[in-house]
């Protein structure tokens, strides 16, 4: 995943649980709503072959459209279902076993929470993205690290490797990130949650991004 030329992008993020079927309609909306640099799915307290049917729906949808997928946690799952590559944190496996696993080709990311250290390590080691956060109270997972622009606005200085920020991103909190340089914003309540629906979301998210 390489930086937008122009502005900053959203990274969508699926729901911590969902039905593959009617989800794969929703997100359908949301990518013809607006541009979408890609798909974390993330599902919690599952069991894999769960997993594997949300991967098979999701997949076919963001592939159509050309937006890559990534796994979330799990680098074995990401090889087997096809996925185009993996999230990993700090307590997941480690980015070296991932890139093994899954090749010079696979996009990789990390969680580097509002450490400086890590995402200097992260990148350095070859990620193709970096993740900060939390930035805002989020209900999606438990954080006990606030991350705050200055992170972003350093490493856009810093480094060519691209940043992405997570944490209860809105529509209405979103601008300090994106002036402050961040190249895409992980969103998962923010969307699916908006009170207008997901293609109004990723529109309105558009336009704040934009206005930067």
């Amino acid at each position: 995943m390489t930086a937008p030329e122009q502005g900053c992008q959203l990274y969508l993020i699926t729901p911590p649980a969902f039905e593959p079927s009617a989800f794969a309609e929703r997100l359908k909306a949301a990518l013809d709503a607006g541009p979408i640099a890609c798909l974390q799915l993330r599902l919690k307290d599952v069991d894999d072959d769960t997993i594997k049917r949300a991967a098979e729906a999701l997949l076919a949808v963001c592939h159509d459209q050309g937006v890559p997928v990534l796994m979330n946690d799990r680098p074995d799952l990401a090889l087997s279902t096809g996925c185009d590559g993996v999230h990993v944190g700090q307590d997941d496996t480690p980015y070296a076993e991932a890139r093994k696993l899954l090749g010079a080709d696979a996009m990789i990311g990390v969680t580097c929470k509002a450490s400086r250290h890590l995402a200097v390590d992260a990148a350095d080691a070859g990620a193709d993205y970096v993740a900060f956060g939390a930035f805002f109270q989020t209900t999606t997972k438990q954080s006990t690290v606030s991350a705050t622009p200055e992170i972003l606005e350093w490493w856009s200085d810093l480094s060519i490797v691209p940043s992405v920020a997570i944490g209860g991103i809105t529509v209405d909190n979103c601008r300090p990130l994106v002036d402050a340089g961040v190249d895409f914003l992980a969103v998962v309540g923010g969307v699916w949650n908006h009170p207008e629906g997901e293609a109004a979301a990723v529109r309105a998210f558009d336009k704040a991004m934009a206005a930067h």
